[in-house]
């Protein structure tokens, strides 16, 4: 069983991997706020494991074994997540600390009660899918608040939960999953919009927009 230290690693560079492509030892130093001498260390280790493949001044890639125990500890602490918020009744922005404790001591037995209890969900609060015991996984169609049309009405399906303060300013101001959105205004000098939510205009900046992502409707 790998170390809670491993799991880390293989799940922020998997997560990096999906949203940015190309993971650098330089941006898993910042995700994972350690030295670039620690991450550089650590990534000869999990190289020489088979859990990734290390290309040198081009950045890491999971292997398909460090792809599946990274899904693994993902499909954990999102039903963690799901379980705080849905049993517990912790807010969204509230969890991800929390679900890091638990993720690395849930038992396979404690995974399979949990996901019963919750009715086997398919995302976590924030949106995000949940990876099957299989290692499957399936991402919505969505995009960013940013790239809809002005004029159009789009819903909410996944804002990002890389930061609690954002969470709590979207709630604040009405935002959920499933919400409908308006889209009034975009202003092209820096990219903010105006929207419309519960018959509210609301601004927002580019930064907050950027961490919506929608789909069209209708």
């Amino acid at each position: 069983m790998p170390s809670e230290q491993i799991e880390n690693y293989l799940k922020n560079i998997y997560k990096l991997q999906t949203s940015e492509g190309k993971v650098t030892t330089t941006s898993l130093s910042k995700n994972l706020n350690i030295s670039p001498a620690s991450v550089s260390e650590m990534i000869k280790k999990l190289a020489d494991e088979g859990t990734l493949m290390h290309t040198p001044y081009k950045g890491v890639e999971l292997t398909e074994e460090g792809k599946k125990l990274a899904l693994r500890i993902i499909r954990k602490h999102r039903l963690w997540e799901m379980f705080l918020v849905q049993v517990l009744h912790f807010k969204w922005d509230e969890i991800d600390h929390e679900a890091e404790k638990f993720e690395h001591i849930m038992s396979d037995k404690m995974e399979e009660k949990i996901d019963h209890v919750l009715g086997h969900p398919l995302i976590d609060p924030h949106g995000d899918p949940i990876p099957t015991k299989d290692g499957e996984i399936i991402c919505s169609m969505s995009f960013p608040l940013t790239d809809a049309t002005e004029g159009s009405l789009v819903q909410v399906l996944r804002v990002s939960d890389s930061n609690s303060e954002l969470l709590q300013y979207v709630s604040s101001i009405g935002i959920a999953l499933h919400k409908k959105i308006s889209v009034l205004q975009k202003r092209n000098f820096d990219n903010s919009m105006v929207i419309k939510v519960d018959d509210q205009e609301v601004n927002i900046s580019s930064i907050v927009a950027k961490s919506i992502f929608v789909e069209t409707v209708g």
